[in-house]
């Protein structure tokens, strides 16, 4: 199991001690440290199964100040993503090829066999 972890995210934390108290070791991404490449931010929106657009913080200051209200593409939202991964919603939680994202926390609980 991964987690695309913010630290300082509070539903991050919650998802990862509620994966750590179900007896699992992620492997723990800081995306925000190690930025997400652009085939790998595909690969999380085709196993999340949304639009690249369901994946952004819109209340974001760098949301709000560059891109809202303009008419942009998915691969320009995607490009978007991976310059100011802050955009990016958290945490994701990704289990044998299936992707949650953890908010509420209790949603990582769908991945567990």
């Amino acid at each position: 199991m991964k987690i695309y972890h913010n630290y300082r995210c509070r539903k991050s934390r919650q998802t990862l001690a509620l994966i750590q108290e179900n007896g699992i070791t992620p492997e723990i991404i800081e995306y925000l440290n190690s930025p997400i490449s652009t085939l790998e931010l595909a690969s999380l929106l085709e196993m999340l199964n949304i639009k690249p657009i369901q994946l952004v913080r819109k209340a974001e200051q760098i949301w709000k100040e560059n891109f809202k209200g303009k008419d942009l593409s998915d691969d320009e939202i995607v490009n978007a993503m991976v310059e100011y991964p802050k955009l990016i919603e958290r945490p994701i939680v990704v289990e044998k090829g299936k992707a949650i994202i953890g908010r509420p926390p209790e949603n990582v609980l769908t991945l567990f066999d």
